[in-house]
């Protein structure tokens, strides 16, 4: 029995587990130190941004939420974040990718061509795989590692991945960034950052047009 299980122990559902409790840990710290170190934060140099642009770029594949991220950028850059979040963003699809086929990316397919089902279905949903990744990047509420492991795992393309989560990213990171710009207390952003009626009806945009979008894609796709 333990054997068993021990088998399905993979690499990618270590990492999995990982990218569903980590962000949520993260986002506290964050929280916790952008509100405390405010002004320090503030007196940062172009240099030191970059700097933080690029370790972020790593740690958001699966510690630092690009959504909160983007808030912190949005409030101390304004829309000289847009550019360090699209990194941010881009990169960590890019190091999710590798670290996936540096783990067993191999193994975790093989386990799944044993149920010819699901290799159907799968094989159906990737004839799609551009639209699906669109639509999930859309969603607010989807994890950005989670979803990124998942993508790298199916076997779609690296092209699609990347130009779909850059799409599907755009108008939730630039809600974001907005709220950031916008806002006069970071305490206040980081602990209700929806708070205007406004940024609530966009947030519940996309996630419905994100969740038509999924059933509609993969409707077509099982025809």
């Amino acid at each position: 029995m333990k054997s068993s299980i021990l088998k399905h122990i993979t690499g990618p559902a270590v990492a999995g587990i990982l990218l569903s409790v980590t962000p949520i840990l993260f986002t506290s710290l964050l929280t916790y130190y952008a509100i405390i170190y405010e002004s320090f934060i503030a007196t940062f140099t172009v240099w030191q941004w970059a700097a933080i642009t690029l370790i972020c770029t790593i740690t958001s594949a699966g510690l630092t939420p690009p959504t909160m991220l983007a808030l912190i950028f949005g409030y101390f850059l304004s829309w000289h974040a847009v550019l360090p979040l699209f990194i941010i963003n881009l990169g960590g699809i890019l190091f999710i990718n590798v670290l996936v086929h540096w783990l067993d990316h191999d193994r975790f397919l093989t386990f799944l061509r044993r149920n010819p089902k699901a290799q159907s279905v799968l094989d159906r949903i990737l004839n799609k795989e551009l639209e699906v990744i669109f639509f999930a990047k859309l969603s607010p509420i989807l994890p950005f590692g989670l979803t990124n492991l998942l993508f790298a795992l199916s076997g779609a393309q690296l092209k699609n991945i990347l130009l779909g989560g850059f799409l599907g990213m755009t108008p939730r990171t630039l809600l974001a960034i907005w709220s950031g710009h916008e806002a006069h207390e970071i305490r206040t952003l980081l602990e209700n950052p929806n708070q205007s009626t406004w940024t609530q009806l966009v947030v519940i945009a996309l996630i419905v047009v994100s969740i038509a979008g999924l059933w509609q894609v993969i409707q077509r796709a099982l025809k």
